[in-house]
């Protein structure tokens, strides 16, 4: 004969059927804890004990509730109680993810710019501006996060680029209606004092290079399709034009970067085109120092870190790639992050070169360390593809998005320590959801 075990009331092997019926509560083969003592059973773990108390005296009282430990279930031949640890839904999880320090809202289409305006500061604050799809330039006001003024130049055509000249209060805004306008923001002033008509239609963001107070140079798409045009402004006159060799197919540009090396005056241009390749132009040359070949889609977005002379792109696949350039000018990639999801609208590193923030057609944004590339945050506010992101001098990110709202957030202070992940966010992983950064 087997170890008895307890069990429930109805199933009782000693009881015959007439029994259980006659008695509303089970059969009378009960123990004092409400378990039947079934001797025919076979030993068993018992899965759960509640009590059903049959009387009321002390003593019964302390046996049920000492059935409960391995002393008081020996005791009635009962296998000791084993209770199961909580399921995984159960157990602590983060805290949800942090939520933006403001919305700015009002642009009545999707907004597809931003650019932090440093030179017309108010109270402490940056001035903020937006391009958006129905052609508006929006200025806000951080200190009021109300618009202050309202730009109508691009012929309700998507505005799709906006820099300010770091000499004077002076915008430049590119639209899809194939004009770069040259806006006058001193004083109060929002006028248009110049326009350059550009030859190509396609998604190329043109770049600018300051250099002295009157003049700068201009890099911008050019009228075949695989060209970059490069002016000096504002007297427009053409540099050069810059083709790719005959055996190359990049296809056409779609970003573009103009910077100077410390040790080298001559001025270089950064492009990523349509085949994924990020090539290195030698602009008084006039040639191609290095290509490397980055992705698989077109390239959407890159930003490059001139002091560690390295660079960040996305595109429309589900990785980014970071790459570097070698003091013989040549380009090599050292990494790639593989994303959860495919689409890199824009990408921006912080001007204190700490993070970086990626704008996602997931609806997303993503911040990294730029150091290591270790996944910061991913901030889930937004309910359309975000097409921007901008970081401002202090540190103060601001992503825009087809939603028609621009999200404000500050996330780590430009002094603080990027060694954890967020409050709210798991390392490496998207709070409330199980994806990778």
């Amino acid at each position: 004969m087997g170890r008895p075990r307890a069990r429930r009331g109805r199933g009782c092997a000693t009881c015959s059927g007439s029994e259980r019926s006659a008695s509303p509560n089970g059969c009378s083969h009960l123990l004092p804890c409400g378990w039947h003592l079934d001797s025919d059973s076979g030993r068993g773990p018992v899965r759960s004990l509640q009590p059903q108390i049959r009387g009321s005296s002390s003593q019964t009282l302390r046996a049920a509730s000492e059935a409960g430990s391995s002393s008081g279930a020996a005791a009635y031949g009962l296998s000791p109680l084993r209770v199961p640890a909580p399921p995984a839904s159960m157990a602590a999880s983060p805290l949800p993810p942090p939520d933006p320090q403001f919305v700015l809202r009002g642009t009545q289409s999707a907004v597809h710019a931003l650019h932090f305006f440093g030179g017309a500061q108010e109270q402490g604050c940056p001035l903020l501006l937006s391009g958006s799809l129905s052609g508006l330039v929006h200025i806000w006001s951080l200190q009021t996060r109300r618009a202050v003024a309202t730009l109508d130049g691009h012929g309700g055509q998507c505005v799709t680029w906006l820099q300010t000249l770091p000499q004077g209060h002076q915008l430049l805004s590119q639209g899809r209606d194939l004009k770069l306008h040259l806006w006058d923001l001193a004083e109060g002033r929002n006028t248009v004092v110049d326009s350059v008509v550009l030859e190509s239609m396609g998604f190329c963001r043109s770049s600018v290079l300051a250099g002295t107070q009157e003049r700068w140079m201009l890099a911008m798409p050019g009228r075949g399709s695989d060209e970059v045009q490069i002016l000096e402004m504002p007297s427009k006159t053409s540099v050069c034009t810059l083709k790719p060799e005959a055996d190359a197919k990049p296809g056409m540009p779609m970003c573009l970067e103009l910077w100077q090396a410390d040790s080298n005056p001559r001025p270089l241009l950064l492009a990523g085109y349509e085949d994924g390749s990020v090539a290195l132009w030698d602009v008084s040359e006039r040639k191609v120092c290095s290509r490397v070949a980055c992705h698989t889609e077109p390239v959407m977005g890159f930003d490059f870190d001139s002091q560690k002379t390295r660079g960040v792109s996305g595109s429309a696949e589900k990785a980014l790639a970071v790459w570097s350039l070698d003091e013989q000018q040549a380009l090599q990639v050292c990494r790639t992050h593989e994303l959860t999801n495919p689409g890199i609208a824009d990408v921006k590193i912080r001007p204190d070169c700490k993070i970086l923030a990626t704008a996602g057609w997931d609806h997303r944004v993503r911040v990294f360390h730029w150091r290591t590339m270790k996944p910061l945050a991913v901030l889930r506010f937004h309910s359309a593809t975000v097409h921007c992101v901008a970081f401002a001098a202090d540190g103060l990110l601001a992503a825009g998005s087809g939603d028609q709202r621009i999200s404000i957030w500050s996330l780590y202070p430009t002094h603080s320590d990027m060694s954890a992940p967020l409050l709210g966010h798991a390392e490496g992983r998207e709070v409330g959801a199980h994806a990778v950064a």
